[in-house]
């Protein structure tokens, strides 16, 4: 009788085996919040369940997947990665020293990505971000350069992946070299390429149908470094949801051999440089939404999809708790715009009416983030918010103070720390930290992801499930 079940057992471990290994993905989502940590999802589904009134998690769309564990980040040069060396890592499986795209640690060598494996093997392939298609991670599944900074030859290496469709911001160095030297302007060596430019989703509605290979824009005379924080954002802006839907239209046009695409949610990273934690969720929520179109997609063709949800790092070592045992994250619903953006207010205000005095900078903080109106405003706080606005305004010192990807008004970085103080998040730094990044994964190869990972291990596994040859 143990014989026998022992054995009816073994039978049915080897069935089980044998339809995992048929069960391999036809398309794959592979979706990277830059930044994104495990204390940026936990904080984001504390706030979404406090905006309801009630302690604990609301939970996001990718956090209720069935397999979840979590990742090092470490690069080969530095305890702490930056996003070339991670995006790396998340691309080809090796890790590289920080700032090198897609080469070994020599800058010799360059590795094959994930998303050139999925070429070889027939998958339509699309790369996609909230910045700038040229900056570290997007470019780390596309391109090989010595360093991240490498702008324009980082964009020409589009033109040698072949691949199918490409969508972010835009590009930040058209016609430069990275030894300052002017070359064919990016925009015609894609074209020559066979890529045809759209400039936001009406342009691209415009061109789907007569276009093969597609590098999808935001809409002409806007910024080019990245789309608007999600906190932002009006009517009409483009945003990350938007463009990967756009690109599973186009990945799956007149295609039955299945598609790869990367999707980089990547101003989670930006605004916790600047340790914006109200924008910050706002990111997190905005990537969870592009989350939910591949999810629906998934929906469609279970047996066949596989997303992947991971972060090159964490960044600004955020924290859920500052000494009380109280969150009020709630508080954070005061704030109308991003940090960066009330600092444009503020600067316009310091040029344009340098007369202007404390009590009506205080009605503006008030009108954007609530403070002294719905939030407490202790001494000490407001201590620090008038010396940085008497510095600014009155001494014409220490105006601005600078994070990574912003120069941001002091006085509005003071005014913002205030809030995060009164909804009871920390930071510990401005940088990136070494903490672990959380991974999520379902649909067909998502058994593979089950342990505590390496970063190297994401697209290794990705590579074993669809068998593909990293």
């Amino acid at each position: 009788m143990i014989k026998r079940t022992l054995a009816t057992t073994f039978f049915y471990l080897a069935s089980l085996s044998i339809l995992f290994a048929q069960n391999k993905p036809k398309y794959i989502f592979y979706m990277i919040g830059d930044g994104m940590g495990l204390n940026q999802v936990n904080s984001t589904e504390v706030y979404l369940a406090d905006l309801e009134n009630r302690i604990g998690l609301k939970p996001l769309v990718f956090s209720l997947f069935p397999v979840a564990t979590f990742a090092s980040t470490y690069s080969l040069s530095n305890g702490i990665t930056d996003s070339a060396a991670g995006g790396t890592a998340l691309a080809v499986g090796s890790k590289t020293k920080n700032g090198v795209i897609g080469m070994d640690s020599t800058q010799t060598k360059p590795l094959k990505s994930i998303a050139y494996a999925a070429k070889e093997k027939g998958l339509k392939v699309g790369i996609t971000t909230s910045v700038s298609i040229d900056h570290a991670t997007p470019a780390s599944f596309y391109a090989h350069q010595t360093s991240r900074n490498k702008y324009y030859e980082i964009a020409t290496d589009i033109t040698k992946s072949n691949f199918d469709f490409f969508g972010g911001s835009g590009f930040l160095n058209h016609n430069t070299t990275a030894s300052k030297e002017t070359a064919t302007p990016i925009f015609t060596l894609f074209e020559q390429s066979g890529y045809t430019l759209a400039f936001g989703k009406s342009d691209y509605n415009r061109l789907k149908t007569k276009a093969d290979k597609i590098i999808l824009m935001n809409n002409k005379d806007t910024d080019p470094e990245s789309l608007k924080f999600a906190i932002d954002q009006k009517d009409g802006d483009l945003n990350l949801k938007e463009i990967t839907e756009v690109a599973i239209e186009s990945l799956t046009k007149n295609n039955d051999k299945g598609f790869f695409l990367m999707v980089e949610g990547g101003k989670i990273d930006w605004s916790s440089h600047s340790n914006d934690a109200a924008t910050t969720l706002h990111e997190v929520v905005d990537f969870n939404n592009s989350v939910q179109a591949a999810y629906d997609f998934y929906l469609k063709h279970p047996e066949e999809t596989l997303i992947i949800i991971t972060a090159d790092h964490e960044t600004g070592g955020m924290t859920l708790g500052n000494g009380s045992s109280n969150l009020n994250f709630k508080a954070l619903v005061n704030q109308k715009v991003s940090q960066g953006e009330l600092s444009k207010i503020i600067t316009k205000i310091r040029i344009e009416q340098p007369k202007t005095t404390w009590e009506q900078i205080k009605n503006i903080l008030a009108e954007n983030l609530g403070l002294w109106t719905k939030i407490k405003v202790n001494e000490r706080q407001e201590k620090a918010m008038f010396q940085a606005y008497e510095n600014s305004f009155i001494k014409h010192v220490n105006a601005t103070e600078k994070s990574l990807y912003a120069n941001d008004e002091k006085l509005v970085a003071e005014a913002v720390k205030t809030l995060n103080e009164a909804a009871n998040i920390s930071w510990a730094s401005g940088n990136h930290s070494a903490g672990y990044v959380p991974v999520y994964a379902i649909g067909a190869g998502s058994e593979l992801f089950t342990h505590k990972m390496e970063n190297t291990d994401i697209p290794k596994k990705i590579a074993q499930a669809a068998e593909l040859s990293l």
